[in-house]
């Protein structure tokens, strides 16, 4: 049973990857540790029980990666995907991190398989969590439970006492009884907001109603709201969200992984009028999956459709749930309940652009389209080739940019400049910091477990000064 009267060194608020690295490691570096989950046992973990892999600069070949992955080659990636919309001091000292963190994972239990292939084609760069999130996860729980450090579930934080960039206890609902808990640091790595609707709402409108949230339900940006409502410096665009197109037909929490659809290269996306609306051939998946779901989020009632014909149908994987399926575009467009006539002039307006090449759906390949407006740079193919399959998709919100603003050392930075005297931050409640917009696989693992271990190594350096 947990003593929530005792005052701990370093109190941990939060579950997930980027808690467990921070309880980890400032455990490791003699400090008593407290570890707040809102959620039960069960669901404990957030958003990382559905990841599977994280990104990390590595300069050679290893059993599980097939390639080096240099800290430039990884920079030039983030600022890509980013647009320039990143901290670069921040990302680079990130980058340069990931390296240690990815030897330091294994030794917290955490164990890597080989990378998948397929439309991923991230065996070089990315490295995959053996049994996926949820092994990852529970490795993480062990290695703190193991080293002694003290985990409350259902344990929520209802407010914050800060003075003067001062963190001084925690209101906690645990048990149906409220304790006020004190510590000498604190690491805040409870998530974003993407599971507050209204919240949601207040940038997006009532579109918000039709997102999916891929992750836990208790992502509600409570700690966020405390923090910045008591003097911490915001950073990143409340608009800005790592969001996928994932199955329409997933529930509206907590679909995970098996929800994503990765086709949108083998075909065509077309809105609810049956019309394109973006290049889907701009560049490699890994790098443009995530700007789907804000793509979608644009469109008339949040919806649209990934339209592809037989031969793609075994390239990619599937979602939990059946591709729709016709003989003819005509009565695919009826079982979508499409305009027909639209969607097969969508279809033969396309097919007509397709200049045909090498098809290589791991390179940027010499298929694409002229005289279409979007385009498709790379990988067009005729749709031709019955049966004719679709998929319906929606926004699926994996977590919000607007956060903290920290520096080097996980260190929370008050409204005025000044950095927190004891107050630290990791994962997505931070990751506004390295990303102000975009996303590439693999990244928010790499911002939690690398942020997570900066902030509980420094949260107990904090805490014995």
């Amino acid at each position: 049973m947990v003593d929530l009267s005792e005052r701990y060194d370093v109190l941990v608020i939060g579950g997930g990857n980027a808690a467990l690295c921070a309880a980890i490691a400032a455990r490791r570096d003699g400090a008593s540790v407290l570890v707040l989950e809102k959620a039960d046992r069960f669901w404990r973990g957030g958003n990382t029980r559905h990841t599977r892999n994280m990104r990390c600069a590595h300069d050679a070949a290893t059993d599980t990666l097939s390639g080096p992955y240099t800290e430039e080659e990884f920079w030039d990636d983030l600022l890509r995907v980013t647009g320039g919309q990143t901290d670069e001091a921040l990302a680079r000292h990130m980058i340069h991190e990931s390296k240690d963190v990815l030897e330091w994972m294994p030794r917290q239990g955490v164990r890597f398989q080989p990378s998948l292939g397929g439309t991923l084609s991230l065996g070089r760069t990315n490295s995959f969590f053996l049994g996926g999130g949820r092994a990852m996860l529970n490795a993480l729980y062990r290695t703190a439970e193991t080293l002694g450090v003290a985990i409350a579930y259902e344990a929520e934080v209802t407010d914050l006492d800060i003075q003067d960039g001062m963190f001084l206890s925690a209101t906690v609902t645990h048990g149906g009884v409220t304790h006020e808990v004190r510590a000498g640091a604190m690491v805040a790595a409870a998530g974003g907001f993407e599971s507050n609707i209204e919240w949601l709402k207040q940038y997006w409108g009532d579109a918000a109603d039709n997102f999916l949230i891929r992750g836990t339900s208790n992502n509600r940006g409570t700690i966020l709201r405390l923090l910045l409502d008591k003097g911490v410096q915001e950073v990143g665009d409340p608009t800005q969200c790592h969001a996928v197109a994932i199955d329409a037909r997933a529930p509206k929490y907590d679909g995970g992984i098996i929800t994503r659809l990765d086709c949108v290269v083998f075909g065509i996306v077309v809105n609810k009028h049956a019309q394109r609306f973006y290049d889907e051939g701009e560049d490699v998946w890994p790098k443009r999956y995530a700007i789907w779901g804000r793509l979608v989020a644009g469109q008339p009632d949040q919806i649209a459709y990934i339209v592809f014909d037989a031969p793609s149908l075994t390239m990619f994987m599937p979602s939990l749930y059946p591709a729709i399926e016709a003989p003819s575009i005509r009565a695919l467009a009826e079982k979508l309940t499409l305009d027909p006539v639209a969607l097969e002039k969508t279809v033969g307006d396309f097919n007509a652009a397709v200049r045909p090449g090498t098809f290589d759906h791991t390179i940027l390949d010499d298929c694409h389209t002229e005289g279409l407006i979007p385009p498709k740079t790379h990988w067009a193919r005729r749709i031709e080739t019955a049966p004719f399959y679709a998929y319906p998709v929606r926004p699926g919100i994996t977590f919000t940019y607007l956060g903290t603003r920290v520096n080097k050392q996980a260190r929370m930075l008050m409204k005025d400049g000044r950095p927190s005297a004891n107050m630290f931050a990791a994962g997505e409640i931070m990751a506004g910091n390295v990303l102000g917009r975009g996303y590439a696989a693999g990244i928010g693992m790499t911002i939690g477990s690398v942020f997570g271990r900066i902030a509980g190594r420094e949260a107990a350096a904090n805490a014995r000064n």
